[in-house]
């Protein structure tokens, strides 16, 4: 079988692949700063994660979580719209979450218990981005605005909440959930990556399947492209893009599993903080496409698991700061691309992402 690239497609890994190369030039010259030969870095981050089972385990939980809020904010780009409260869904879901899992009977079995888990977490990161969508659709309120006021409404309503009900004994942790809503960590020598691993890739696959194999795929795509043609030939817009960040904000809140039911075991104050925001990175990095997401995510899973594992040589802020740096390349990767006919005739994320900002 001969894979064909599109055009399209040509540029979206140009794109990514002038992101990827300016950060690691970046990162070798902030290793020069400190005094560090950037070579014997980056070979010591690669080798000490490969080599060592739970380090590598370490960058696949980390991967989860950034995968799967990265497919939120990859999916309601595909609509044209700009999902920057992944980070509000993602505590939505934890939090809800973690009160079903508590407050199940404590003999209720798996086949029961994770469900209810997952369903509760996806409800609440869905409700959040469903009030988003509306609020874009049915009475012009910025995405980006609300999702920023939603954000801090969501983590204020998970604090309170927790401090009246939920935290012990002095503590910013509530009761552990029952044993039947756990999932299984996977053999990674005790580290944290668990069974939310299989789900993340499985949700890749089958939106790999929606965007491109569906007529409901191509309509939300079509409304991304250009909402004027789409409303032309019939689609309802508003209601496929509220559609659209009610999912997107049930994949966010889907990411609790990794920390709730795969790892904490209980709601924690701050569990998951920072993975809604990284995200958007995953989500730019991987041009949108949900096995760029995956593959996107675990490159920053790799920085940020496999910093820890050379923190003898360079200083554990340095790889905090290239996370940074990835963004930033991210960014200006898609618009120097577009610029460039030769290399590619437009970017649509970029396109998208503009749009945005000029809204």
């Amino acid at each position: 079988m001969i894979l064909r690239v599109t055009e399209q497609g040509r540029a979206q890994l140009q794109a990514a692949a002038i992101a990827i190369l300016a950060s690691i030039a970046i990162g070798s010259v902030m290793m020069l700063v400190v005094g560090v030969p950037p070579g014997t870095v980056w070979w010591a981050m690669l080798e000490r994660t490969t080599s060592d089972p739970y380090t590598l385990g370490q960058v696949l939980y980390k991967a989860t979580g950034l995968a799967l809020c990265g497919l939120s904010v990859g999916l309601a780009l595909d609509a044209g719209l700009f999902n920057i409260g992944a980070e509000g869904q993602l505590t939505a879901g934890v939090l809800a979450c973690a009160l079903m899992g508590t407050a199940l009977p404590g003999d209720t079995p798996s086949f029961i218990a994770v469900p209810l888990c997952l369903f509760a977490a996806a409800l609440a990161g869905g409700l959040v981005g469903a009030a988003i969508g509306a609020l874009r659709a049915y009475r012009g309120a910025h995405e980006v605005i609300t999702s920023i006021m939603l954000n801090a409404i969501v983590a204020a309503l998970a604090l309170w909440v927790g401090n009246a009900f939920l935290f012990q004994g002095g503590t910013t942790r509530g009761a552990d959930i029952v044993k039947g809503a756990e999932l299984p960590h996977l053999p990674f020598a005790g580290s944290a990556v668990n069974g939310t691993l299989i789900m993340a890739l499985g949700l890749v696959a089958l939106l790999t399947w929606l965007r491109s194999s569906t007529t409901w795929g191509q309509m939300w795509r079509a409304v991304g492209r250009d909402p004027d043609a789409a409303r032309s030939v019939g689609i309802a817009v508003p209601r496929v893009q509220t559609i659209v960040m009610a999912a997107a904000g049930a994949l966010a809140g889907l990411a609790a599993a990794n920390f709730v039911l795969g790892h904490k075991h209980a709601f924690e104050e701050g569990l998951g903080r920072g993975t809604g925001f990284l995200g958007i990175s995953a989500a730019l990095l991987g041009r949108t496409h949900p096995v760029g997401i995956g593959i996107a995510a675990l490159l920053l899973g790799l920085l940020s698991a496999g910093g820890l594992a050379v923190a003898d040589l360079v200083p554990k802020e340095l790889t905090e700061m290239l996370q940074g740096v990835v963004v930033l390349a991210v960014a200006a990767a898609g618009p120097w691309v577009a610029r460039h006919p030769r290399a590619a005739p437009k970017d649509p994320v970029g396109q998208r992402a503009g749009k945005a900002r000029a809204a």
